[in-house]
């Protein structure tokens, strides 16, 4: 079992930045492929970045390529996703999610473990 805790949403202005944090419980953390999820309203739940159990791997979102930065500290049982250059259209909660193999690390159903969600607001 994993509990899942995000932090650090908030309302920016377009162009600006924030530092998502995901507190995790569970002394296996450091076996979980980690993810970060967002949901717009009445939009389905989209894939945003994920990164493998040990940090050397990491995957992005086209959308969010090159502004968006995940990573993860096993020994802290967090995970981080840096977001610069934030745009309207990243508004959303965004979730983390854990899993020990997802099949397809972009497949929100590929997770077991969900947080609760952080809500992020970028104003034009």
């Amino acid at each position: 079992q994993v509990q899942l805790v995000e932090s650090g949403g908030g309302l920016v202005q377009a162009g600006g930045s924030l530092r998502l944090s995901c507190a995790a419980s569970g002394r296996t953390f450091s076996s979980y492929v980690m993810g970060w999820f967002r949901q717009a309203p009445g939009k389905e739940r989209e894939f945003v970045a994920a990164i493998s159990w040990s940090g050397g791997s990491t995957y992005y979102a086209d959308s969010v390529k090159g502004r968006f930065t995940i990573s993860r500290d096993n020994a802290k049982n967090t995970v981080h996703l840096q977001m610069n250059s934030l745009k309207p259209e990243d508004t959303a909660v965004y979730y983390c999610a854990a899993d020990i193999d997802p099949v397809a690390y972009e497949d929100p159903y590929e997770y077991d473990y969900w947080g609760q969600g952080t809500q992020v607001t970028v104003s034009s």
